[in-house]
């Protein structure tokens, strides 16, 4: 088996802002795994709250690259758990490799991804569209630019209220908040109240990630459901947000990919929480790959492709939050 390594700089459409940062662009990295004439892709992205770089991830598979090179026919569950000790301190680079070697493992079975798990995708959920922070006119323009179902609104400042009455007004479609860490208790208790109002479905990580004995006052006495997305970033940390969170937003590049994702999303529906999947800006190459988890869950946030100006691959397609799956197997990815 072969590995190859790619770094691209994605650029976004927009600048994208959130709480604590704003970005034009996004690095990724892609894993390539060629065997037998097939070929598989991951992908995982740079994240400075997470001080995680692209040449670090890199370095670091490059350091295991004989290990990974004479793997054979084990599978993906049996190869995440071999690689795991090796970039346990690297959980973007184990994604985008168990990711690359999930999809490989499924082209040679000659099936697309979900019918490897057994997966009916006639239920799937619709993806939201992110409008990022911005003055109110730029993000009433980024909801007229994509008319769509369901928007996920990034806040996180001092007008957060007034900022939604106003983009109340220029669509009906369903609204998410995301503060990202950016709230208090009290004030998350009372924006929820005035929220819900406006047609809010439920806040993301209003407050710090561990922050956890807020997490289970505003657990108690929120009007709106609130899903863990900061607070949940690895297997363990699921049972943790039980009574904590209404449900928990897994991404892939934090907890090491598709193998350990299912077991979180798994975890999550055994203890009655809500199940989410979300992106980090990545292109249709990482995109494509939590396609194929959605009919495991209750909401997903799968836009990350739709955000950048030129994407670098083809692979899922998505209409007015509708996702259509490739013809070709595995995760059904191809490099432009």
């Amino acid at each position: 088996m072969e590995l190859i390594l790619r770094e691209y700089n994605l650029k976004l459409k927009h600048t994208f802002t959130i709480s604590r940062e704003s970005i034009d662009f996004q690095p990724s990295l892609i894993v390539a795994l060629k065997s037998e004439g097939f070929s598989g892709f991951g992908e995982a992205t740079s994240n400075p709250y997470y001080k995680t770089t692209v040449p670090m991830m890199m370095q670091d598979l490059e350091k295991i690259s004989s290990l990974i090179e004479t793997t054979t026919n084990e599978t993906p569950e049996e190869f995440w758990a071999k690689i795991h000790p090796y970039l346990k301190d690297d959980m973007f680079a184990l994604c985008a490799l168990d990711m690359a070697y999930t999809d490989l493992y499924t082209r040679k079975k000659g099936k697309k991804l979900y019918e490897l798990w057994n997966y009916n995708i006639d239920k799937n959920p619709l993806t939201d569209y992110t409008i990022g922070i911005a003055s109110i006119e730029k993000m009433v323009a980024k909801m007229k630019e994509l008319p769509w179902p369901i928007y996920k609104i990034k806040l996180g400042t001092k007008e957060d209220i007034a900022i939604v009455k106003e983009l109340r007004k220029h669509t009906d479609a369903i609204f998410r908040i995301d503060a990202n860490c950016g709230w208090g208790v009290e004030e998350t208790i009372n924006n929820a109240v005035e929220l819900k109002k406006l047609g809010v479905e439920f806040l993301e990580q209003p407050m710090k990630a561990d922050n956890w004995e807020g997490h289970k006052e505003v657990f108690k006495y929120s009007v709106l459901p609130i899903i863990a997305d900061e607070s949940c970033i690895i297997e363990e940390d699921v049972a943790k947000c039980h009574h904590h969170f209404h449900g928990v937003n897994v991404k892939l590049v934090k907890c090491g990919g598709l193998t350990p994702g299912r077991r979180m999303i798994e975890e999550a529906k055994k203890l009655g929480l809500k199940t989410m999947v979300g992106c980090m800006t990545e292109s249709t190459v990482g995109i494509s790959a939590i396609a194929h988890l959605l009919p495991q869950l209750d909401y997903v946030d799968m836009d990350g492709a739709l955000l950048l100006a030129e994407d670098i691959a083809t692979g899922v397609t998505i209409d007015f939050g509708k996702i259509s799956y490739s013809d070709l197997n595995g995760t059904g990815v191809t490099l432009i």
